[in-house]
């Protein structure tokens, strides 16, 4: 059973969508607004948060900014937009998943199992060296040339699972399987814009890639630059 904080304003949504979760064993609470959302992430310290983004009184997009200078609790963004432009923005400002409106309360349920599977593992225990690039998951500590890394915990874990399969093209179907752990789909938008984030930290870009490399169509590798 997991403590999950709903903010979603439309009463109808987040009473279903209540019951729908504790019938599942959840332990639910709610809130109807963004600043109560963030009073009640803070305070309570909920498993895991699901946010709608059209919240009345701030955007969802930024209670998830203000929430993550002050929690790292998982995010599941559980909104009606579904252009590209809006995942984008609420991954990059934090969210560890995104599913559109409508769905299940079951849906719901299997993507919170899935983060907070996500969010509770570990992987495997030995350390993985590609030229300068050193990843340790004991210590879930990663350096280039001996400079730490300052990765997510999702990134680490992106970052390791390809470090640990060298040379391997790793397709994103797997990607998101393995990583987000969501066997059941997922978006292959996600998995471009962590890598593209990874890319920054590691001071190379696609038109010039030194560890990860894509091979269109197929998916990406990671490979020592040497």
């Amino acid at each position: 059973m997991a403590s999950v904080l709903l903010v979603e304003d439309d009463a109808t949504i987040r009473t279903a969508l209540t019951r729908g979760l504790r019938e599942r064993g959840h332990a639910v609470s709610s809130a109807p607004t963004a600043l109560d959302g963030l009073r009640g992430a803070v305070e309570d310290r909920p498993d895991l948060v699901v946010l709608d983004l059209g919240l009345p009184d701030l955007d969802g997009v930024e209670m998830l900014r203000m929430l993550r200078a002050v929690s790292r609790v998982p995010v599941i963004v559980a909104t009606a937009r579904d252009g590209d432009a809006a995942m984008v923005g609420a991954l990059d400002a934090g969210a560890d998943d995104y599913v559109v409106k409508p769905f299940s309360a079951a849906q719901l349920d299997a993507r919170v199992r899935a983060v907070l599977r996500r969010a509770g593992e570990s992987p495997a225990d030995s350390s993985v060296q590609v030229g300068e690039l050193r990843l340790d998951p004991r210590t879930r500590e990663a350096a280039l040339g001996g400079d730490p890394l300052d990765l997510t915990p999702r990134e680490f874990d992106l970052l390791h699972y390809l470090a640990a399969r060298k040379g391997q093209v790793i397709g994103k179907r797997e990607l998101l399987t393995q990583v987000w752990q969501i066997p059941y789909g997922g978006a292959d938008k996600t998995v471009d814009v962590h890598l593209s984030w990874l890319r920054r930290k590691l001071k190379e870009t696609a038109r010039q890639p030194r560890y990860l490399h894509t091979v269109r169509g197929v998916g990406v590798k990671l490979v020592d630059p040497a």
